[in-house]
């Protein structure tokens, strides 16, 4: 059994062949394809965060109205850059946002990936500390997050307040008890799904990874989930984690989905996220049910994940990415055991 959801990019543009063509209409069908989904019987809607972009980049509203709208669906992202995030206003702002929906936030945060302008953290105000990369101020804005969301107080309360405090040093408000352990990290790597584990973080693993060995990607990724599990026990963490894959899945069963897609790519990818990282991109699976039930059992990271998240292609409207998503949950998933 796997929890399945989608993941959308939240793309716009002006386009007459575009559904999204301005941020209103991506917002408002990011929160109807949510509900449609839900009703379908999905288990999460997933949003990206990208900045300077016409794509979805301020999370907690957009995460706010889903769960004010919807009533079991996970709700999460996948992921928040965490060198753009003050991670003190982040725990008030995803605690605001769980407690709307009743506890069933999964964020998803990482370093990010590739940037629309040079350096974009910094016009957020935030710069690597003395000996610090990028990645490493990303990585040190999470643990500062992971530590408030325990709720232990540790500001100076002020001893003329407008308003009564409790006793004691005092806490971000509000705080949503249990959202720490539905955090998730982005992990590009085998290194840092091995770090993510030993903070307790969930893991995500996207449809790109470091190039670490040369072999098919699902393979890479299947080893890198090994890794971070194998980190996870090590840690002695009481929980068991969660494991979440993204892929580009199209089931062809009409005219649509052979318009849109039946020359889909076959193959990984092989390129470069910067000009030090090779990157592999996994391949995306588009084809008659039969033959991509067949394709789909053979790919191990699918089978190691415990969670399966369906990139949509959001300019094509809520209704063709509702039919999308109904038949993966219908066609797909129960023959392959996922339902």
């Amino acid at each position: 059994m796997k929890k399945i959801g989608f993941l959308s990019f939240g793309h716009w543009t002006p386009s007459p062949q575009s559904q999204a063509r301005s941020a209103a209409d991506v917002l408002l069908q990011s929160i109807d394809l949510a509900v449609a989904a839900e009703e379908l019987g999905a288990d999460g809607a997933y949003f990206r965060v990208h900045h300077f972009a016409r794509q979805l980049a301020s999370p907690f509203p957009l995460l706010a109205a889903v769960g004010a709208r919807t009533s079991r669906i996970e709700i999460g992202t996948a992921v928040i850059d965490m060198r753009y995030e003050n991670p003190l206003y982040m725990v008030e702002d995803a605690g605001a946002a769980d407690l709307i929906a009743r506890g069933r936030l999964q964020l998803g945060i990482s370093r990010g990936s590739p940037e629309q302008v040079i350096d974009g953290w910094r016009y957020f105000g935030y710069q690597p500390g003395e000996g610090e990369t990028d990645a490493d101020m990303g990585r040190r804005h999470a643990e500062i997050f992971l530590d408030m969301l325990r709720g232990q107080g540790f500001a100076q309360p002020n001893p003329r307040p407008m308003f009564p405090n409790p006793p004691g040093l005092l806490r971000l408000e509000p705080l949503s008890e249990g959202l720490r352990e539905r955090i998730w990290w982005g992990a590009g790597s085998n290194a840092t799904a091995v770090w993510a584990a030993k903070l307790g973080m969930n893991l995500q693993s996207s449809t790109l990874k470091s190039d670490e060995t040369g072999e098919a990607f699902h393979i890479q990724q299947a080893a890198q989930i090994r890794a971070y599990r194998a980190a996870w026990k090590e840690a002695g963490h009481t929980r068991e984690p969660r494991v979440s894959v993204s892929r580009s899945i199209f089931a062809l069963v009409d005219d649509r989905d052979r318009a849109y897609f039946g020359n889909g790519q076959e193959e990984d990818q092989i390129g470069f996220i910067d000009e030090r990282t090779r990157a592999i991109f996994g391949r995306g699976y588009a084809a008659e049910p039969d033959r991509l039930i067949e394709q789909l059992k053979t790919d191990e990271a699918i089978a190691e994940a415990d969670t399966l998240l369906l990139t949509v292609p959001n300019q094509l409207g809520v209704a063709y990415n509702a039919h999308v998503i109904e038949t993966i949950l219908t066609q797909i998933a129960p023959a392959l055991g996922w339902r």
